[in-house]
């Protein structure tokens, strides 16, 4: 359980960080930067891939279709929670993007007892109920469903089950993903920059370089956190991924100064303390297994 836990700790830490990342990319359209992140990506994968001799499994994956729809499905999600939470993130709402990831383990703990047949004890139930109704305030509060937490939410979610289920590790895994997306990435970059409307061929050497480190600052984490979802329950992973959310709330009120009131302090309070709640429920249930 302990490198799970380590992996998927660094995974969810690293995305908590991005805001400033693509922040720092402003000048460069959202669908663009999502081109560039599958781009670049690929070409860190296959650098790695390489530098491994780590090829032989490919083959056998490109005859399994069963496979290919699988890991086709997966990649879909994952360019949608990209897409969803650049643009939101350059829109200036980082707070509510922030919201989505908090809503997320939620979503786990569904996912996991409707298709993994995973089971929460009284007192997980107890914070999930708790969290969920900071949820609902949230959204109330707001006058209207928060749909770019939605969106990020169910998109990730669903990402993160079928990469729990899937039968490829974390590196061929997320090479077959990015190999599926990158041809259509490569021809919107190819069409756009025919038309002009390239921001990256504009842009300064900071952000082309900023551009292309997004191989390594997409892959590294998403591997980890592919390594971790395998290795602990999803229930879990869905408590550790709360680190994403608070980092991103801290950047988006604390550096670029988003809105967070009276209201919001409620709804994130009672999510906060669900958290508190579960992780004590947790670290009692492991002593009273060890002493068992």
């Amino acid at each position: 359980m302990n490198p799970g836990v380590v992996y998927a700790f660094a995974a969810f830490a690293i995305w908590g960080l991005f805001p400033i990342y693509f922040k720092a990319l402003h000048s460069i359209g959202a669908i663009e930067m999502l081109a560039h992140r599958m781009a670049w990506s690929m070409l860190f994968l296959l650098i790695v891939l390489t530098a491994r001799r780590q090829w032989q499994w490919l083959v056998p994956v490109l005859r399994d279709k069963r496979l290919l729809a699988r890991f086709a499905a997966s990649a879909v999600l994952l360019s949608a929670n990209w897409g969803i939470y650049i643009w939101a993130v350059n829109a200036g709402r980082i707070v509510e993007s922030s919201l989505g990831y908090f809503i997320n383990p939620l979503v786990n703990v569904l996912f996991g007892m409707a298709f993994l047949h995973e089971r929460l004890r009284p007192v997980q139930w107890i914070a999930v109920i708790v969290a969920a109704l900071g949820v609902a305030w949230l959204t109330w509060a707001n006058g209207a469903p928060p749909w770019i937490s939605f969106a990020l939410a169910l998109t990730f979610g669903g990402y993160g089950l079928l990469r729990k289920t899937a039968s490829l590790g974390a590196l061929e895994g997320l090479t077959l993903e990015t190999m599926l997306l990158c041809p259509v990435a490569l021809l919107y970059l190819f069409v756009l920059g025919s038309h002009g409307g390239s921001g990256f061929a504009h842009a300064t050497i900071g952000v082309k370089l900023l551009l292309a480190a997004a191989g390594p600052v997409t892959a590294v984490p998403l591997l980890l956190f592919a390594a971790g979802a395998r290795r602990i329950p999803l229930s879990m992973l869905g408590l550790i991924q709360y680190i994403t959310p608070s980092l991103q709330l801290l950047i988006g009120v604390a550096i670029y100064q988003e809105a967070f009131g009276h209201d919001q302090l409620i709804g994130y309070g009672a999510i906060w303390a669900a958290l508190a709640l579960y992780s004590l429920e947790g670290v009692c249930s492991a002593r009273r297994a060890r002493a068992a």
